[in-house]
């Protein structure tokens, strides 16, 4: 059983930043895929920003040049840095990482983690 564990959350002002972390544990062989996602009240899931075990990444339009995802291999975690965040970035953070485990692969979600811009 694969477990991932978030945080980083919390509430901050308009123009300041936050570091979001997950990291997944269990019998994992290996990681393929990480990603973080976001949820606003009212609104749909989407993708804030993914990368792949080779370092390739993809963002969403709205946070493009605002945040960072990066990873590290070593400890199975995968951080978001967040600078100069919005209101409109207020919203729920779930991690979602692809894993290969001896039952094949699979994607597991966080727990969600709550970031709140506002002053």
């Amino acid at each position: 059983q694969v477990q991932l564990v978030e945080s980083g959350g919390g509430l901050v002002q308009p123009g300041g930043s936050l570091r979001l972390s997950c990291t997944a544990s269990g019998s994992i062989f290996s990681i393929y895929a990480t990603g973080w996602y976001r949820q606003a009240p009212g609104k749909q899931r989407e993708l804030v920003a993914r990368i792949t075990s080779g370092g390739s990444t993809d963002y969403g339009d709205s946070v493009k040049g605002r945040l960072t995802i990066s990873r590290d291999n070593s400890k199975n975690t995968v951080n978001l840095q967040m600078n100069s965040l919005k209101p409109e970035d207020t919203a729920v953070y779930y991690c979602n990482v692809g894993v290969v485990t001896s039952k094949g692969e699979d994607v597991y979600w966080g727990q969600g983690t709550q970031v709140t811009v506002s002053s």
